[in-house]
């Protein structure tokens, strides 16, 4: 399940983990103008963990969810 909210200066989008097995803690995805946060509670220390990523590195992400097994780079074709 995932819920998706607009915010003044994001979107924000919180994946939650479902079913029997061991669940994972919420992760919450704030996407900006200029890059794309990651938290998750860490229940170990019981503070939130936040990764951030930039534009390329979600779009080499979203690329990569698609490919086989190798190394890439992704290019930009500009017009």
């Amino acid at each position: 399940m995932f819920t998706i909210e607009h915010e003044f200066d994001a979107t924000v989008i919180t994946l939650v983990d479902e079913g029997n097995t061991t669940l994972q803690e919420d992760i919450v995805l704030n996407a900006f103008e200029d890059c794309v946060t990651l938290e998750q509670l860490d229940p170990r220390t019981d503070r939130v963990q936040k990764i951030t990523l930039s534009l390329q590195m979600v779009r080499d992400l979203g690329a990569a969810l698609d490919l086989p097994e190798g190394v890439y780079r992704t290019r930009v074709v500009r017009r």
